[in-house]
């Protein structure tokens, strides 16, 4: 596939989805490099959703280490259990946090990120990192885009 993406902003957010998903699928279709998938995953959506921070955390040891992002610098380790990251591996989940500010242990990499979507990935039912996307507003994320990122991160386990 040609490295461009047709993005559409003047859709519905499931629409938006809908049309990023099939060019997100292709391209990491025949690429077994998984650093190189999640770049350009993390790149369309943020392409497609303009979020402040999009990226991915490696599961490396007993610690969540940063991996491919779009925005501006992060965390470089977290512990599991530490922060939204750690609490979503820890728990096997995914968690919508509203409010970053109400969240207990909230690890404040930029100030102004607001509220915050993490989602496990995993590989063969191992969890090997999570999908940790920001938003500079409140109580942007919802069960949309927690069911989309999630068949998206799923796309990686295939």
């Amino acid at each position: 596939m040609a490295e461009d993406l047709r993005i559409i902003t003047d859709i519905s957010k499931e629409e938006q989805y809908r049309s990023i998903i099939p060019q997100i699928k292709a391209l990491i279709s025949g690429e077994n490099d998984q650093i190189a998938n999640l770049a350009n995953i993390a790149a369309a959506l943020k392409e497609q959703f303009k979020w402040f921070w999009v990226g991915f955390y490696l599961v490396k040891g007993d610690e969540l280490v940063l991996g491919p992002f779009q925005g501006p610098v992060a965390c470089t380790r977290i512990k599991k259990g530490r922060g939204v990251c750690g609490a979503s591996w820890e728990q096997a989940e995914t968690l919508i946090v509203p409010d970053v500010d109400a969240f207990a242990g909230h690890i404040a990499c930029a100030s102004a990120s607001k509220s915050e979507i993490v989602l496990p990935v995993f590989n063969n039912s191992e969890i090997v990192g999570v999908l940790d996307v920001d938003s500079e507003y409140l109580s942007h994320f919802d069960d949309i885009d927690a069911k989309y990122l999630k068949e998206i991160v799923g796309l990686l386990d295939a």
